[in-house]
C-alpha cells in the first residue's frame, strides 16, 4: 500500500481474548477497514456487535468471499501461528503475530525466511514495548538517569488463563508460563540492556501444582549485568512491577499501586525530589499503539519497533529457560543457537 491514507484491510484470526482486544483496536482507526474475523465458533461479543462485523468459520471461506486482503492478523494458540502465518504469507498479505513468533526456533527461523522471500512484512505483538510505563524506564535508563544498571528486577503475575481446549495446560502447545507470559519481561529487558548470554530458572511445573505456576528465571546478560524475572499463574489478580537501580538511582514500577511509577536519583547529583508519575487513564491502549504503529509501518514500509529478530531473541531467551528448569542446570544462549543451525 502506498501513501499515508490509504485504506487497509486487515483479516482477523481468532476470536478469544486478543482478537476480541485486537478488534477494539482496529475500530478506532480512520484508515482500517476489519475484513472479517475467523474461527471455529462465532463467540458472543462477536454475535452483539453493533457494527456487524463479518464472521467466517474456516480460512478458506474468509479467502474465498473477501475481495480484498492487505493484512492478516493472527490472533491464535502459539502451535497454530506457523500455519497461518506461512498461508498469509503465501498469499502475499503482510502478517501480524501475537506473541510468541512460535513454538520452537526452527519454525520461527522458517517463518521470517519465508515472509522476506515473499516480500511482505511480519510483525510480532510484544506489546509491553508500547505500554508507557514500560517506556518511561527505558527512556530513564537510556538518558544514563540512573547511571549503569546493577540490579534489575522485574515481575508478571496472573491467574491461570482460561482457553479453548484448555491449550495453556498443554506444555508442549503452550510452552506454559514462560512462553506465555514471562517472554513479555525478557523481551523489554533485551529491548533495554541488549543480548542475553545465560539463562537459569526455577519453577513449580510439574510438580503437582494443578492450575498454578511459578517460576525465577535469572538471566546474565553479555554486558555483565543480572537481572532477576518473576513468573506467576498463581495469583487472582493480574499485576506487573520491575525495578532498576543504578549507581546514580532507581526506577521503580507497580501496577498494583496509586503512584505506580518513581524515579528516583541520587540526591548527590539532583536537587529535586524523587520524581512520581499518578496513575490515570490511558487515552489509547498499549493495544491501539502497538497496532496503529504496525500499519504505518506497512503504509511506510518501514521497519517497526518490534522486528521478526526481536521475537525470535525473546523466543530463545524463553527456550532457554525451560531448559535449564528442565534440567537443573544453566544454559548458554549459544546452545539455543546451534537448533536453528542444523
Amino acid at each position: 500500500m502506498k501513501g499515508g491514507n490509504a485504506m487497509l484491510s486487515v483479516l482477523i484470526i481468532g476470536a478469544g481474548t486478543m482478537g476480541r482486544t485486537h478488534t477494539r483496536a482496529y475500530q478506532q482507526m480512520k484508515n482500517v477497514h476489519i475484513a472479517g474475523i475467523v474461527d471455529i465458533q462465532k463467540p458472543d461479543w462477536l454475535k452483539h456487535d453493533p457494527l456487524a462485523i463479518s464472521f467466517y468459520s474456516s480460512w478458506e471461506d474468509a479467502i474465498d468471499q473477501i475481495k480484498q486482503i492487505d493484512v492478516v492478523d493472527i490472533c491464535l494458540p502459539t502451535f497454530l501461528h506457523k500455519e497461518y502465518v506461512m498461508k498469509a504469507a503465501g498469499l502475499g498479505k503482510h502478517v501480524i503475530c501475537e506473541k510468541p513468533i512460535a513454538r520452537t526456533l526452527d519454525d520461527a527461523k522458517e517463518m521470517i525466511d519465508f515472509c522476506n522471500r515473499q516480500g511482505v512484512q511480519l510483525f510480532i505483538g510484544h506489546v509491553v514495548r508500547f505500554f508507557p510505563e514500560y517506556r518511561m524506564a527505558k527512556s530513564v535508563i537510556q538518558s544514563n538517569a540512573i547511571g549503569t544498571a546493577k540490579v534489575v528486577k522485574t515481575s508478571r503475575r496472573s491467574s491461570f488463563p482460561s482457553s479453548w481446549n484448555d491449550w495453556y495446560s498443554d506444555q508442549g502447545s503452550s510452552g506454559g508460563l514462560i512462553l506465555d507470559l514471562v517472554i513479555h519481561d525478557f523481551d523489554f529487558l533485551r529491548w533495554c540492556f541488549g543480548e542475553v548470554e545465560r539463562v537459569y530458572g526455577k519453577s513449580l511445573y510439574g510438580k503437582g501444582h494443578a492450575g498454578k505456576e511459578y517460576a525465577l528465571i535469572t538471566l546474565r546478560f553479555k554486558n555483565g549485568m543480572i537481572a532477576q524475572v518473576e513468573g506467576s499463574w498463581s495469583h487472582q489478580k493480574f499485576a506487573t512491577s520491575f525495578e532498576f537501580a543504578g549507581d546514580k538511582g532507581a526506577v521503580e514500577y507497580d501496577s498494583t499501586k496509586e503512584r505506580p511509577f518513581v524515579a528516583a536519583l541520587d540526591q548527590k547529583l539532583q536537587k529535586e525530589p524523587p520524581a512520581t508519575i499518578p496513575r490515570s487513564p490511558i487515552k489509547e491502549s498499549p493495544y491501539y499503539k502497538e497496532l496503529a504503529h504496525f500499519m504505518e509501518c506497512i503504509e511506510k514500509r518501514s521497519e517497526p519497533l518490534v522486528t521478526p529478530e526481536d521475537g525470535l531473541q525473546a523466543l530463545r531467551i524463553a527456550l532457554a529457560a525451560i531448559q535449564s528448569i528442565a534440567e537443573n542446570r544453566p544454559v548458554e544462549i549459544e546452545e539455543q543457537l546451534l537448533e536453528i543451525r542444523r
